[in-house]
């Protein structure tokens, strides 16, 4: 493996890395989510979380279709359809956020080093694949920083962190550096 197919293999492996850790967020907060939670949002002009999740998944689903072979603006996509609310379980909303997921996945893992200079469009604008992926992890952690904050925000004092919890960065520095000198 030369160096060049070295450091694509490890742009692949962070990327599909920062994709499952953006996952795992959204997941941590979604399983929190209650059924009276999916609609609700803070005030008018927000989105809710069954919102945010329409949205996630009809942009997976659009862009990681076929993602090498055709725009990733797909024909039938209705963007503007996706921040519409619309009646939702839990499950039928968790069952979208895991079809555009798969999406992601299926696409991603099956790419090569070599596939990363690539050229692919998204709304007739040429990205290389690598640019591509990062405007996707951008866009992904950004609305997963959304759904977090709104569960957290409706859950209130009920919130069960996803990461260190207020006011234990000390006790968790501690166990970190304890694990690095074993």
């Amino acid at each position: 493996m030369d160096k060049t197919e070295s450091i694509g293999a490890y742009a692949l492996e962070l990327a599909i890395a920062d994709f499952r850790g953006t996952k795992k967020l959204g997941d941590g907060a979604l399983k929190q989510l209650s059924e009276e939670g999916i609609g609700w949002k803070p005030e008018p002009e927000s989105n809710s979380v069954a919102v945010i999740v329409q949205h996630m998944a009809g942009n997976m689903l659009s862009r990681w279709t076929d993602f090498l072979t055709s725009d990733g603006e797909k024909p039938d996509r209705n963007r503007d359809a996706e921040f519409e609310e619309k009646e939702w379980t839990r499950e039928t909303l968790i069952e979208l956020w895991e079809r555009g997921w798969k999406a992601l996945f299926d696409a991603i893992e099956s790419l090569r080093p070599d596939d990363l200079l690539r050229t692919v469009t998204i709304r007739g604008e040429p990205h290389t694949v690598l640019k591509a992926i990062h405007r996707q992890i951008t866009h992904l952690s950004y609305h997963t920083g959304q759904i977090v904050y709104l569960v957290k925000a409706a859950r209130s004092a009920s919130w069960n962190t996803l990461s260190i919890a207020k006011g234990q960065s000390r006790a968790f520095n501690e166990k970190m550096a304890d694990r690095s000198n074993e």
